[in-house]
């Protein structure tokens, strides 16, 4: 199956190499939207046939477990396939030292997630169970090595069959479950068995397609070596899934799972607009970092460029969802779940602060303030935990909403106009998102 469309094909068909390049982000697209599509249809009629506070656990219980699992993939992913590239000779070392990391890493942060589960709800079983189920995934991290094998050899696809085909099956076990009124719990162990099934033939196309798994094999000297060049990409990683996840928690623990429920529709709006974001992303870094090694005056343009093709794109996806969300929640949710209607208006200026970070990430990029990002994305976190501290007792699911957002602004706009290494760039994404209007005249398009 090719992907590339044909008049594409024909124009790089003598560049095997970029066919091969092209041919990959196209099945790591049809991945992300395939997803993103079905993940929001099977989503609004789980949310539906569940209630809010049902579907409120059950997304609390999903936060929960996200908070850990970063733990489970150490941060290895780019070391991996970064290893791999360099020292192909290796390969089968490389694999079996990150699988072995990463089951530890599964086992600690299993064992975490149990902790505080336990701790925050003591005497609620139905939570520690649901927990203790989901929780179970970051047990099955060690097959992602599968998934950095093929992402080395530039292969993809055969990770999106598995993940896909899988993700098609128990979308239809699910609503299956819905159509045969099943408890909650069923559809914890759904998630669980889908995570199970991935892991287990992404072992077995591994061991088809890439180094044979009796040949993998682990060393101390090499688990070393990964560990040191992976914990600042483990950081950042533990960093970022708090800030995207600890909203939920909060909102349950302070408020209740219904106030959850309410924040959850919302955000699962948002999260499948901010696809966008991730597409303008995958096309247009290679460009925008490529023109700093012809001149920086050419490297700041298409970086302005692309600062207001990003905010136009932002504020026409927002604009509308803002206007239309009490329609937008009423149609997919149903009555239930009005009161996400406002959250959702709220948060569709996550939008932009999605939109703005891509550009804004490739100028850290390029600049080496990768450290600086990680520290800007811990100052962050810390004003979201305590913002949320602050307003959700009186705000519910709109103060978890306006802390989320004030902790973008601060990370993004504040923290970086006061350091005098990114105060240009900060005023670049100013005036440019001020100005993104002149991105329509065909002149200023200069990506």
């Amino acid at each position: 199956m090719n992907l590339i469309p044909a008049f594409i094909h024909r124009r790089i068909a003598h560049r095997p190499n970029l066919v091969k390049i092209v041919d990959n982000i196209g099945w790591l697209f049809f991945d992300k939207f395939l997803r993103m599509g079905v993940g929001l249809f099977v989503g609004v009629w789980i949310a539906r046939y569940l209630g809010p506070d049902q579907f409120g656990l059950l997304s609390f219980a999903m936060a929960l477990v996200g908070l850990f699992g970063a733990i489970a993939g150490l941060g290895l992913q780019g070391i991996v396939v970064r290893d791999i590239v360099r020292d192909p000779a290796c390969k089968e070392e490389t694999l079996g030292t990150a699988a072995v990391l990463q089951l530890i890493g599964g086992l600690i942060a299993y064992g975490l997630i149990l902790g505080f589960i336990f701790w925050l709800r003591p005497e609620d079983t139905l939570a520690k169970i649901l927990v203790a189920i989901l929780g179970a995934v970051t047990l099955f991290k060690a097959s992602d090595v599968a998934v950095y094998w093929f992402e080395s050899q530039v292969q993809s696809k055969y990770t999106v069959w598995v993940q896909n085909s899988a993700f098609m099956i128990f979308s239809a076990i699910k609503i299956a479950l819905i159509l045969n009124n099943a408890p909650l719990v069923t559809f914890a162990w759904a998630m669980m068995a889908e995570a199970l099934v991935v892991a287990a033939v992404l072992f077995v196309i591994l061991g088809l397609r890439g180094p044979k798994l009796q040949h993998l094999y682990a060393t101390l000297a090499r688990a070393k070596r990964l560990l040191c060049d992976s914990w600042p990409l483990l950081l950042s990683g533990m960093v970022l899934m708090v800030q995207a996840r600890i909203d939920q928690v909060m909102l349950g623990q302070m408020v209740g799972d219904y106030e959850v429920a309410q924040y959850s529709v919302a955000l699962r709006i948002i999260e499948t607009a901010a696809v966008s974001a991730l597409i303008l992303k995958s096309t247009f870094t290679p460009t925008i970092i490529g023109a700093k090694d012809i001149s920086n005056e050419s490297y700041l343009t298409k970086l302005s460029a692309f600062y207001k093709l990003n905010a136009l794109v932002a504020i026409s996806i927002a604009l509308p969802i803002a206007i239309l969300s009490y329609p937008i929640v009423s149609l997919l949710f149903g009555a239930d779940y009005v009161g996400a209607a406002p959250v959702l208006a709220l948060m569709t200026l996550r939008l932009f602060f999605a939109h703005i970070g891509v550009p804004r990430g490739i100028f850290l990029l390029s600049e080496n303030l990768l450290t600086y990002s990680a520290v800007t994305m811990i100052v962050g976190t810390i004003f979201n935990i305590l913002l949320n501290y602050l307003l959700i007792p009186e705000y519910g699911a709109m103060g978890a909403t306006f802390a989320s957002l004030l902790s973008f602004a601060i990370t993004i706009i504040l923290i970086d106009i006061l350091y005098r290494r990114t105060r240009m760039n900060t005023m670049l994404m100013l005036r440019s998102t001020i100005t993104c209007g002149s991105l329509l005249r065909r002149r200023s398009w200069v990506l």
